[in-house]
Order: C-alpha cells, then structure tokens, then sequence
C-alpha cells in the first residue's frame, strides 16, 4: 500500500498548519479495497485436477463424438481448432433412408460423428466448451446431474439426453472423478457454438 503524506499550510486569520495522510489501492488490482469493499481474486483450478480430468476426458473418449474431425489418410481426427465443440451449428445433415432407422435394427452416424439418427429420430452432440452456448453458465450441480443422471443441461423437470450418449454407464463414476472432468472442461478454450435441437422421429 501506497502512502502519500500531503501537508497543507494556510495562514489566515491566526490558523495553523493543517497537515493529514491519506492511503489509496488500485480498485482494479484483486484483492485491493475498493470503499468497504474488498475484490477478491478470480479463483483457480487446482492444476492437477485439471491434469486428471483430461486424463479421464481422453480414456473415455469424449472427443469421439463431441469433437468435429479432420480426415486425415489415417481416419479421421478431432479437430483441435474445435475441440469438444459439439455438433457444427453450420453443418447440414446428409440425406439418409428413415425406413432404414425407424425399426430401431440400426443406427447411423454422420461422417463427423456428431450427429446420430436412430430410432430415437437424430440427436447432436453437444458443446462442452466453457461458452455461454455449451456449459459456460453451468455450475458443478448441473454437471453432475447431466453426467449422472441423464438430465438435459443438469436440470430437473427436463428431458433426457438422447444415445448414444452413455450416461447410465456414468451413473456410479465417482463425484471426485465428475468434479475433474468438469475442471477441464471449464479450462478449455470457449467455443461459440450452437449446437441444434434434436430431430424427433419420423421428421
């Protein structure tokens, strides 16, 4: 903290020397005071929950589905420029047979393995960047509940998420493993992207 010590001398009509002290903080640096306030600093993830959810985000192989791809002559790839991105909002279906999904005998994925139409009609894979438009707003709650539970954005009173999505196979991953996924994703670059609604069957 900064002092500075202003002394003020007026002479007029037999007053003395008026001098005082004054302290002044930067209310734009964390943790200085700004009035009776005092602005904490932004917190941080622990390092190596971050570390362990990417581990766990990779064995799981989140990114198969909710990553948009480039072909490499290999296959195809995540495209780290739009890693965990979801589903391209931009990106048109393909034209596929419905009679060939309606009986539920398959299940078929669009070539950036975003999208799948099944007997459930076509779902997308959603944005899992720490934007406004994938799970920005979402608190660890919410997460949990999406991971867990199967709740459309965590919430209660909502749908399910829709396959191939694995969540009852997530059901009994411990709160601690849920906790790091959900570290690094919110670490991860945001990425505006809007993914679509799901198309219900037959339409």
């Amino acid at each position: 903290m900064k002092k500075w010590l202003f002394s003020l001398s007026i002479a007029i009509a037999g007053f003395s020397a008026l001098s005082f002290t004054a302290s002044h903080n930067d209310p734009a640096k964390p943790g200085s005071a700004t009035g009776n306030h005092l602005v904490a600093p932004k917190p941080t993830a622990d390092p190596a929950l971050i570390k362990k959810g990417e581990y766990l985000v990779t064995i799981m192989g989140c990114a198969d589905c909710h990553s948009p791809k480039k072909f490499t002559p290999q296959g195809p790839v995540p495209d780290m420029d739009r890693f965990l991105s979801g589903h391209n909002e931009n990106e048109k279906l393909p034209p596929y047979d419905r009679n060939t999904v309606k009986d539920g005998q398959w299940a078929m994925f669009t070539g950036q393995m975003t999208a799948v139409a099944g007997i459930w009609g076509v779902s997308f894979a959603a944005n899992l960047t720490p934007d406004e438009t994938g799970i920005g707003n979402w608190t660890l709650e919410q997460f949990t509940k999406a991971f867990q539970q199967g709740k459309y954005r965590g919430l209660d009173n909502t749908r399910m998420l829709l396959p191939p999505m694995p969540w009852p196979q997530y059901a009994n991953v411990k709160n601690e493993d849920v906790k790091a996924i959900f570290a690094y994703l919110k670490s991860l670059k945001p990425i505006k992207n809007t993914v679509p609604m799901p198309i219900p069957p037959g339409q």
